[in-house]
């Protein structure tokens, strides 16, 4: 335990983000065993279990960023960019998804470099076909900025000195990619199910948290922060848990239901947010946007939040049914996308 207590944020960590990257790992060999069955349920319940492996993954990308799991920021970030590797998004750098994801949250703010509003604007084509996706439950809205991620450094000019980098990665994913469909079709395929069951839950979680836009100033010298205090930042931040009743549910999405108690205080590992949610702010369930109707949400307006930026969200937490679908309207607040910390641009 000394050890732990050296090495580790939390001499629980080891358990705790131990069992995660183990979880995450596990489910990933497994979901590419699934596939090789012949029968069609196993291979089901495969992509689901190599997708959420990847979905704990991607959280833990996020502990990672805020320094939890290790007390060495280098620790951190080489298990970050090793768990990179295992979402698929290795094509940028883990430093960059941690600069982007700090200036979130010392900003008050969605950074961004790349706006997709006038990009549609611009591309009418483009934009009805994402639609059409949308409208089949693919998500391509998020495909095109995971897409932007695979190419950064040609796409994005401050990345230029990634080219070599970047070639690489391509190469070697690519490659691996091309001989699994080559020998195993069904893995390869199933694999790019259980990436966009990925997709789903991140952006399923990501889609009410915050009720401000994307502001183009990541890559700006001094720009001007729309920072307004820690208050502020609270009245613009809302938690959506899985579940109040039974808590260790949360655990599907390392708690990252919790936001407002991760905003209030970022340091506080994913296995904690519960206890520091209920010591920061209560236990009132008003607080809370009812998970059930944000899976209504996300799925009702899962085509027109595509361009459509919303209003406020205040109004929404503690409607529940038809009363929250009806605020979401009158707000003209449908979830957001694009706004997953995978993404570093």
């Amino acid at each position: 335990m000394v050890a732990n207590a050296r090495i580790f944020h939390e001499r629980e960590g080891l358990w705790y983000h131990g069992g995660a990257v183990l979880y995450a790992l596990t489910a990933y060999a497994l979901g590419i065993a699934g596939l090789l069955s012949d029968l069609w349920w196993v291979n089901l319940g495969a992509i689901v279990l190599w997708g959420h492996g990847m979905v704990i993954a991607a959280y833990m990308i996020h502990e990672c960023g805020h320094n939890t799991v290790f007390r060495s920021n280098r620790a951190n970030a080489r298990l970050g960019r090793f768990l990179n590797w295992v979402t698929g998004t290795c094509y940028g750098t883990f430093e960059d998804i941690r600069h982007k994801h700090f200036r979130h949250h010392m900003d008050n703010d969605d950074a961004v470099w790349w706006l997709y509003e006038p990009f549609f604007r611009r591309h009418p084509l483009i934009y009805r076909v994402t639609r059409w996706l949308e409208w089949l439950y693919v998500p391509a809205h998020e495909l095109i900025m995971h897409s932007i991620t695979v190419f950064t450094s040609f796409v994005i000019p401050r990345r230029r000195d990634q080219r070599l980098r970047n070639v690489v990665i391509i190469l070697v994913r690519g490659t691996v990619f091309c001989c699994i469909l080559w020998f195993q079709p069904k893995v390869a395929l199933g694999y790019l199910a259980a990436y966009l069951v990925m997709i789903h839950v991140l952006r399923l979680m990501d889609s009410t948290h915050h009720d401000y836009g994307p502001n183009p100033t990541l890559f700006v010298n001094n720009p001007p922060s729309r920072f307004g205090g820690r208050e502020r930042e609270q009245e613009h931040t809302f938690s959506c848990p899985v579940s109040l009743r039974f808590e260790k549910l949360n655990w599907l999405v390392l708690n990252f239901g919790f936001h407002n108690a991760h905003h209030a205080r970022p340091t506080v590992p994913w296995y904690r947010l519960p206890a520091f949610d209920r010591e920061r702010f209560g236990d009132d369930p008003a607080r809370f946007i009812p998970f059930t109707a944000q899976l209504r949400m996300y799925h009702r307006f899962r085509v027109c939040r595509i361009l459509h930026e919303g209003g406020p969200l205040d109004d929404l937490q503690g409607a529940t049914g038809s009363d929250y679908l009806r605020a979401c309207r009158q707000a003209r607040n449908y979830g957001g996308n694009g706004v997953s910390f995978l993404t570093s641009f």
